[in-house]
């Protein structure tokens, strides 16, 4: 094995999968005093895990999964305040020294090890991705070989279960899935829903470090359910009054599309098997009844279709007339009222999962078992009728990985509603507040800052028609289940055609802290406007404060207090302390530059929004980090993956100075 003792900066180290001769881990491990990750997967390492390893002081990440590591697992007393996952699976280790509350923040992983198949107990620390990679074994049946599609239930019978992912903070103690299993259950019963049986399968931890696990709902009676038991079943587990254990919350629920409802296939072969003996017993009388109804049903269809245009909101869209054409739609639908008063219970306040000067937010879910967020204006804030068709038309054209998506809108009994995605992390600014319990050191602020840069140049630059978001700022910034940031709420959002690129005369709008100055004065709107909010956001990632606190102007303070000759620029009382200060913030100096570029008082003095993306990309790189990683969740992940960057907005290729 190759001696790296002389790599005091490296931060990543990832040797699995080689053909070393087995031996113990090697001490130089030790002295990597800048590790974070360390990854040996299958290289033949063996003997006892020295706690040393543990106590380097930046190290979050530790995976020494299938060697022959063996004996006792002591992490040790001392060990890295960062420390976040261990994942030893797939090992020899017959003991681990526990200390009680020690180890609560860290997700360890043991299982495949004697230690675990000795208890049998799935507890916190012998769960791994490949525990259960099937359904639960059944205690008191015989499974059976199903066909088609279909799965075994814990209960023997084969059926077209309901799949989804439940999401939830890693359990701080010892427990098995077995309760939460059960609780689901007994939920679905007290609720009296066409269920048989649940089963959890694969647990594994997200990028984000929840615990994602692979639920399945089996029917009673049938091999599948029908449409109104798919419903229900979503919307017991998205509802807020199910309660899980308290040891699985907050618990989220994604379903995956149901293909398999109850007797639709059959149900059209019985019709037709009907039709023909019909057919053969009465003939011509037959014939001729039906050529009744037909002309009956043609008539009424005539007329419900006409009825259903006077009411439908396309059909005379603009009030004045001077346009009666549909909104232009790409991937977005309309709703009706009653849908998505069914969908969020009437609007119960139990779903309101949040509000603003707009109106407010509930949370819903589809038949289909999708969360989705339903945006319902107040009538105050009501726009004409060609505005929110324009709006809408804009909003489903925009389709990229940090923005929200559109899911569609609802324009009936003068309500004005607006259909996303759910985004179960909610706002930056709850995180940064410490409201959401998500800590964000400096890793996550800079993937999060360059997710929203990147969604926001999007905007600017690859848009069709490009677009000013106009009202940047933390509280629109939403963090999904992997942390990846999305720019939402583009209520305030205008097109730039090819006749007004360079500005839009338009009534100043925004909020307070990140209005720009220049587009204050003079009315004069471009996506500069957008880059000076988007450098206030990036001081409140770097402090925790809003723009305006106490009366003081983050911009000020920050420009006031800043001497570039002092060790973080003189900021430090001014830093959020969960970003890290007991540890290197590299790249800290750069992040600031570029911030305070951002808010120049003259539009021509900032970047464009692709030249910020950059430079969140090259403050990555000076710290080690592969700017190109799917999550903000922590380092563990960086230098594996890469954004799935719909729009194709180039990677640029800045190489550290």
């Amino acid at each position: 094995m190759p001696n790296l003792t002389n790599l005091a900066t490296l931060s990543y180290l990832d040797m699995s999968n080689n053909t070393f001769d087995p031996s113990p881990i090697p001490s130089w491990f030790s002295t990597l005093q800048s590790l974070t990750t360390l990854t040996m997967e299958h290289t033949a390492l063996e003997g006892e895990v020295p706690a040393t390893i543990f106590s380097l002081s930046l190290l979050q990440t530790v995976v020494l999964k299938r060697n022959r590591l063996n004996g006792t697992l002591d992490i040790g007393a001392t060990h890295s305040s960062q420390l976040l996952s261990i994942n030893l699976q797939s090992n020899s280790i017959t003991d681990f020294k526990d200390r009680p509350g020690a180890y609560k923040d860290i997700a360890i992983i043991l299982a495949g090890n004697p230690i675990c198949r000795e208890s049998g107990d799935p507890n916190d620390y012998c769960w791994a991705p490949e525990w259960n990679s099937s359904y639960s074994t059944p205690q008191n049946c015989i499974p059976t070989s199903c066909s088609s599609n279909q799965i075994s239930s814990p209960t023997c019978r084969c059926a077209y279960p309901y799949t989804g992912n439940l999401s939830f903070r890693p359990p701080s103690n010892k427990t098995s899935y077995l309760t939460l299993e059960q609780s689901i259950s007994l939920s679905f019963q007290s609720f009296k829903l066409p269920v048989d049986s649940v089963s959890l399968s694969n647990p594994r931890k997200s990028q984000s470090q929840y615990v994602e696990i692979s639920l399945a709902v089996f029917p009673s009676d049938h091999d599948s359910f029908n449409r109104t038991g798919i419903s229900e079943i979503g919307f017991v587990l998205s509802n807020p009054e199910y309660e899980p254990p308290k040891e699985f919350k907050p618990l989220f629920f994604n379903g995956d599309r149901y293909l398999h409802f109850t007797g639709e296939t059959r149900k059209s072969e019985k019709s037709t098997s009907i039709g023909v003996i019909i057919g053969t017993a009465a003939g011509g009388c037959v014939l001729l009844l039906l050529s009744v109804l037909a002309g009956v049903y043609a008539y009424r269809q005539k007329r419900r279709a006409e009825k259903a245009n006077d009411q439908n909101p396309f059909a005379h869209w603009d009030p004045n007339k001077s346009s009666g054409s549909i909104p232009q739609l790409k991937g977005a639908r309309c709703f009706s009222f009653e849908e998505l008063d069914k969908y969020t219970n009437h609007f119960s306040d139990t779903n309101n999962v949040g509000s603003g000067g707009y109106g407010k937010v509930y949370r819903a879910t589809l038949p289909s078992g999708q969360l989705i967020a339903v945006k319902r204006a107040q009538q105050r804030s009501m726009q004409g009728a060609v505005e929110f068709k324009t709006e809408i038309e804009l909003l489903s054209r925009v389709h990229h990985k940090n923005l929200v998506t559109l899911l569609g809108f609802c324009f009936e009994r003068e309500e004005q509603m607006l259909i996303y995605e759910y985004i179960p992390n909610g706002c930056l600014r709850d995180s940064l507040s410490g409201k959401s319990g998500i800590r964000l050191d400096w890793v996550r602020r800079l993937k999060i800052a360059l997710g929203a840069a990147r969604g926001l140049s999007y905007l600017h630059e690859l848009a069709d028609p490009p677009i000013i978001h106009r009202d940047v700022k933390s509280t629109n910034v939403l963090l999904d289940e992997r942390l990846t940031a999305k720019l939402a709420d583009f209520g305030l959002s205008k097109p730039m055609g090819d006749s007004n690129k360079d500005h839009i005369t338009s009534q100043v709008k925004g909020t307070m802290g990140y209005l720009d100055p220049e587009y204050f004065m003079t009315n004069q709107l471009t996506e500069k406007s957008d880059v000076y909010s988007f450098g206030v956001l990036m001081l409140e990632i770097l402090t925790g404060r809003r723009p305006i606190e106490r009366g003081k102007y983050i911009v000020r303070e920050i420009k006031m207090a800043m001497d570039k000759k002092k060790d973080l620029y003189n900021l430090y009382e001014i830093l959020d302390p969960t970003i890290g200060l007991g540890t290197t913030l590299k790249g800290f100096e750069k992040f600031v530059d570029l911030s305070l570029r951002c808010v120049e008082e003259s539009g021509a003095d900032r970047p464009s929004m692709s030249e910020v993306v950059k430079g969140i990309e090259y403050v990555l790189q000076l710290a080690g980090l592969n700017p190109n990683a799917e999550s903000a969740a922590s380092s563990a992940s960086y230098g594996n993956e890469s954004f799935d960057y719909s729009g194709g907005f180039p990677v640029s290729k800045i190489e550290p100075q």
